[in-house]
């Protein structure tokens, strides 16, 4: 994995850089990562507050976890944490779903998200582009959760149209089907 440290209004210390490659260097052993991968660490300080941000896409899912506390080593100590737990997460429900259904393709290679950000009229503060690939409504849940988002937008593999999935307060989920 090739690791980019950033800092956001921050300069990143060699001992800094040093430690975060370290730490999510760590995360390796987790992903079947190949070495050409690249995974983006931003560390910010604001308001007293040390936060990290990481993001990786593997095969086609973004793992994505972010932590602030008093301390960018300790921040950087809980972000790790959180993704080791992500890809736990992810292996046991690909591993369930591999002995319910069979072995399978279960991902998809998608390119990473294109992002923009522009300011119309005080209201769209941001645009994301990503390509729209075709998947079951159960991976999209999955690719939902592992973002940490509250829904996903997603091509249906079963009806070929854009869908959309989203966590209800409930904690079930609800899909979104187009009608014309």
């Amino acid at each position: 994995m090739r690791i980019h440290v950033r800092g956001d209004n921050l300069a990143v210390t060699e001992a800094l850089r040093e430690y975060a490659v370290r730490k999510v260097g760590r995360l390796e052993k987790y992903f079947d990562a190949p070495a050409d991968q690249d995974v983006y660490v931003t560390l910010s300080v604001k308001r007293g507050l040390h936060k990290v941000e990481v993001t990786m896409t593997l095969g086609g899912i973004v793992f994505r976890a972010e932590e602030e506390s008093g301390d960018m080593y300790g921040s950087l100590d809980l972000v790790v944490d959180k993704l080791v737990s992500q890809a736990e997460r992810h292996k046991s429900k690909i591993n369930k779903r591999f002995r319910q259904a069979g072995i399978r393709t279960l991902t998809a290679e998608v390119e990473p998200p294109e992002e923009s950000q522009r300011e119309i009229a005080g209201e769209v503060v941001r645009v994301k582009r990503f390509p729209v690939k075709p998947m079951p409504v159960e991976e999209a849940i999955l690719q939902m959760d592992l973002l940490g988002h509250d829904f996903f937008v997603f091509a249906n593999a079963d009806t070929d149209e854009v869908n959309v999935v989203y966590r209800r307060k409930d904690g079930n989920y609800g899909l979104i089907e187009p009608a014309f």
